[in-house]
């Protein structure tokens, strides 16, 4: 580590001097590229200096800047899906060249573009995804729901956690080692309806991002990937609604200008009606009254005071609310989980050269459990509160390089498992509140070098420091859990503190136009910690902070990779290898239940480590796209305390993972797609053995994960009718029909063993059983755009 470290350092001091010594006269042309019908910024953007062989792309926010000698320049910009534009200008002076690109398509959902055609060659970022919205749209998904996440776990080196899951599992990592932000907050828990469908309204949602490899150092606090997500901005020039009518689930959208070309809005709203839909079926039995639905709801505003400031304001409230009640035994429980975010965020120039973002966000996730039966209640919650100031800067020296450079501070408000209750009169509160408090903070330096034409590196060094402060008590126990002492912090003080450097570099070689070898290196830390003993995110997962038990998790990963394209970059390929070493990794102790104790008292620790090799063909743009994705990867962990001390395959871990997908433009009118996955069965533990003591039927467990269930594979189609506009009308609509599981595959959710007769005449039949989720399920869609 610390050799890598110096290297980027070096690297990093050595940029700095090269850019000094310029001593040509130099000048700056710097503004935004933007949509030229709603006014949203494009993020990614390519804008290069024809016949220079150079060029930069526009950050998240839109803006660009490039540092050229004096004299007369031609500047192309393109975007995928839009209309290239090349501008002549004279540069003799700093200037502001802001540019509008005119969409090739009023219908987005028309062009199934991605990026531009050679970004996936010169780039010297590995592991990175971007894919646009036009593209999650067209894959066929479950009830006809498009999904961000369900798409994203058709990628090599993305895995599912199960059948319908949103989970996502990156290079060995579990659901807890992702990133994952929405207009730079956090999201804790990613998943509706148990996991099945994401919380993003693909409605609200403009620009989807996933780096699996070695993360820029302005990313921290996971070990295996980011997933940024950047909500739309609301169109600046007119009024807009769009939505649509499923079979479980409503979505609608309004959007449009506050003030023409300077402040607009979006709102987006979606809710299932499960529970209507159910509603007559429970009405006429014992259990009226039970129900569940979900509902989410994005909203964001923005205003433009200058081309120096802008103003962001975006928020997620979202909520699944699970209630059961039986009127033949009096009982009633409610089930409220749900996330919470606000974002502010400023935009300045301060130059052509340089611009920041300044951000507060605030975010909050929940989890309750409330039941009543006669005159008896009990109330249990969980959760975590966070509350974080960042600052972000671009800095654009030369068109050769791009410096990133910030800080960020965070407050962590931690609840895991309060319980209450009450019997009548007499209030039940056992001294189980275990709540913690923690400031993490971070400070960050990259450059994204252009050596040459076909060299370019990125090098970064992130410091991360975490410490857990009171109030606290800390208890001392012997081997029966007894308290034997204590010890008390009180408010601010500091219990424990973790830190250090994490340094990145990743480096791109062009063997030619076409081909180009990358690799590249990353160290992380985790601070946060979800431990479940399930294989999927639940509502009742816990997130457990860093602590006086808890060591951070730490992790390297190498990986490199071979890219190239073909027929003029129609066809994309690549070939990429990794290997991630990960320390301090979490589990609960053999025999855990649950309990009234800290939580973390029932943890143990382990190492775990996973390599594979991922296989890429991309057909980006034309009538026909798609792409083929395969992994072979294992995954490993080792802990003391469990399995006798020897390595077994974590419940991730699957060999062999393909997917196929294909969209077809058949005319105007009839858009054809379909897609293919099949995957090695995940690991699982079962009992080998059953015998009787005592006339009590017991089970013996075999090794962890030492079986496996049948493996996964599965077929979706999905076809989309857009009628033709009539003359006059601008109001467009479509009509999704879809196919899950198109030959009802019996796909495995979980095994368990049913039991038929009984001990005491020697009849006793043990036999173990499947049980599968969704066979064949058709869906229909409406959708509308005003």
């Amino acid at each position: 580590m610390h050799k890598l470290t110096r290297i980027v350092v070096v690297v990093l001091l050595l940029h700095l001097a090269g850019i000094s010594g310029f001593s040509q006269t130099r000048y700056t042309v710097g503004g935004y590229i933007r949509d030229s019908l709603s006014g949203e910024a494009l993020i990614g953007a390519s804008v290069a200096v024809r016949d220079q062989g150079f060029g930069i792309i526009s950050n998240r926010y839109g803006y660009y800047a490039l540092t050229l000698l004096e004299g007369r320049y031609t500047i192309s910009v393109s975007f995928a899906g839009y209309l290239a534009q090349e501008v002549e200008i004279e540069l003799t002076k700093d200037q502001d060249l802001n540019i509008h690109l005119l969409p090739q398509s009023l219908m987005e959902e028309v062009v199934i573009t991605s990026r531009r055609g050679d970004r996936n060659l010169t780039s010297s970022q590995m592991g990175k995804i971007d894919i646009s919205m036009a593209r999650i749209r067209s894959a066929p998904v479950l009830l006809g729901e498009t999904d961000i996440l369900k798409t994203l776990q058709l990628m090599p080196g993305v895995k599912n956690a199960g059948e319908g899951n949103t989970g996502l599992y990156v290079r060995g990592g579990g659901p807890d080692q992702n990133l994952i932000l929405l207009d730079d907050a956090i999201v804790y828990n990613t998943g509706h309806l148990f996991g099945f469908f994401s919380i993003f309204n693909p409605d609200a949602i403009k620009n989807v991002s996933l780096i699996k490899g070695s993360m820029p150092a302005q990313y921290g606090g996971r070990l295996s990937s980011v997933l940024d997500i950047s909500m739309k901005e609301g169109n600046l020039k007119k009024f807009e609604a769009e939505g649509g009518l499923g079979l479980i689930a409503s979505r609608l959208s309004f959007q449009g200008p506050i003030k023409k070309d300077r402040a607009s809005f979006i709102v987006s709203a979606r809710r299932t009606y499960l529970d209507v839909l159910t509603k007559p079926l429970v009405a006429k039995s014992n259990y009226q009254g039970s129900g569940y639905y979900f509902y989410d709801l994005n909203a964001k505003m923005n205003y433009i005071f200058s081309d120096k400031d802008r103003v962001y304001l975006s928020g997620y409230f979202g909520r699944d609310v699970f209630g059961f009640s039986s009127s033949k035994q009096s009982f009633k429980a409610n089930i409220p989980w749900g996330n919470a975010t606000a974002s502010l965020r400023w935009n300045h120039v301060f130059n052509k050269k340089l611009f920041a973002n300044t951000a507060l966000v605030y975010n909050d996730y929940k989890f309750s459990f409330s039941a009543v039966q006669h005159d008896a209640a009990i109330r249990l919650s969980s959760g975590i509160k966070d509350l974080s100031g960042k600052l972000d800067f671009d800095y654009y020296p030369s068109p050769q390089h791009k410096f990133k450079f910030g800080g960020q501070l965070t407050r962590h408000s931690f609840t895991p498992n309060v319980l209450s209750g009450n019997q009548g009169q007499l209030e039940l509160e056992p001294d189980n509140d275990s709540r913690k408090s923690a400031y993490k903070a971070a400070l960050y330096v990259e450059d994204s070098w252009e050596i040459a034409e076909k060299l370019s590196i990125n090098a970064g060094l992130r410091y991360s420091s975490f410490s857990q402060i009171g109030p606290y008590t800390l208890f001392q126990r012997d081997e029966d859990g007894n308290k034997l002492d204590s010890v008390v912090y009180g408010r601010g003080d500091r219990i424990k503190t973790y830190g250090g450097l994490e340094p990145r570099f990743s480096i791109r070689y062009s063997l030619d136009a076409s081909t180009s070898f990358k690799a590249g290196v990353a160290r992380n830390r985790q601070y946060l910690h979800l431990v479940s003993n399930a294989g999927s995110t639940l509502p009742t997962d816990l997130w457990v902070p860093s602590s006086y038990r808890v060591a951070p998790q730490l992790s390297w990963q190498y990986s490199a990779g071979l890219f190239r394209n073909f027929h003029d970059n129609k066809y994309e390929t690549s070939v990429e290898l990794y290997y991630k070493d990960m320390h301090n990794q979490i589990e609960y102790a053999e025999g855990y239940s649950p309990s009234l104790r800290d939580t973390e008292e029932n943890f143990v620790f382990g190492r775990g480590w996973s390599y594979g090799s991922e296989f890429f063909i991309n057909k980006p743009n034309g009538k026909f796209s798609g792409w083929l994705g395969y992994t072979i990867s294992w995954t490993w962990r080792r802990f003391d305390a469990l399995n006798g001390g020897l390595k077994y395959p974590a419940k991730y871990d699957r060999r062999h993972d393909l997917s196929l997908m294909g969209a077809y433009e058949l005319n105007e009118k009839w858009k054809l797609s379909a897609v293919f996955v099949y995957g090695s069965g995940n690991a699982i533990t079962v009992p080998e053995r059953f015998y009787v003591i005592e006339q009590t039927l017991t089970q013996e467990y075999g090794k962890i994960n030492q079986h496996r269930l049948p493996a996964y594979h599965r077929l979706d189609i999905s076809a989309v009718y857009t009628p033709a506009l009539k003359p006059g009308k601008k109001n467009r609509q479509s009509w999704t029909f879809g196919l899950y599981n198109v030959y009802s595959r019996q796909n495995p959710y979980f095994i368990y063993f049913n039991q038929e007769g009984n001990i005491y005449d020697g009849g006793l039949n043990i036999e173990a059983r499947q049980v599968s989720l969704f066979p064949i399920i058709p869906s229909v869609t409406w959708n509308f755009k005003l």
